[in-house]
């Protein structure tokens, strides 16, 4: 198997690409985020995670590169991560009650061959009606606000929501695990 390499500073996709049990590296793609356009989430997502890949591509040229990207469009607009309290109190407050799609794209790219592989995965989260007394106990508890959407799923975020629909729940964390096993699978990676 070629080395692993996790083009990506979230310690959240770190956590995740642990759970598989293969020893890998990552790396901080230094790339330009900004959004084109006219660009769906799906495209935006779609073309970040493959540019988050490919900059690690030249440092590491023999090796299976994972790229991720998340979004979430809130009224059409590409909501990032909120950074601070204010912001987080916001975007929760924007949430509330309504049912939101969040895209996850991923890619794994060969290096050795430059074969890629992209997909984005969707998951939609339906919030509960929250008050701001509920946003700041929730916020003071968590602060996720190195988090889209304000919230970390994977913690007390998950009493936030009233349903949660997609393939992987891995997704809405940041790193779509059942389709990174298929796409390593394509590679000649044995999982388990």
């Amino acid at each position: 198997m070629l080395p692993l390499v996790l083009a990506s500073s979230s310690p959240y996709r770190r956590q995740l690409l642990e759970r598989l049990g293969l020893p890998f590296t990552w790396a901080a793609p230094d790339i330009d985020e900004t959004p084109h356009a006219g660009e769906s989430a799906e495209a935006l997502t779609a073309r970040l995670a493959a540019n988050k890949a490919a900059a690690l591509a030249i440092s590491c040229p023999e090796h299976l590169i994972i790229g991720s990207d998340q979004v979430l469009l809130l009224d059409d607009i590409p909501v990032s991560k909120p950074g601070n309290h204010l912001a987080a109190c916001e975007q929760l407050r924007r949430c509330s009650g309504r049912t939101l799609r969040f895209s996850t794209a991923l890619c794994l790219l060969n290096s050795r061959t430059g074969r890629q592989q992209v997909t984005v995965e969707p998951f939609d989260v339906t919030f509960r009606q929250l008050n701001d007394e509920q946003i700041d106990r929730y916020l003071r508890r968590e602060q996720p606000y190195d988090c889209a959407g304000s919230f970390k799923m994977e913690g007390l975020g998950i009493t936030l929501f009233t349903a949660l629909r997609g393939d992987d729940p891995n997704s809405l964390i940041g790193l779509p695990l059942i389709r990174l096993c298929d796409m390593l699978a394509e590679e000649g990676v044995d999982l388990p």
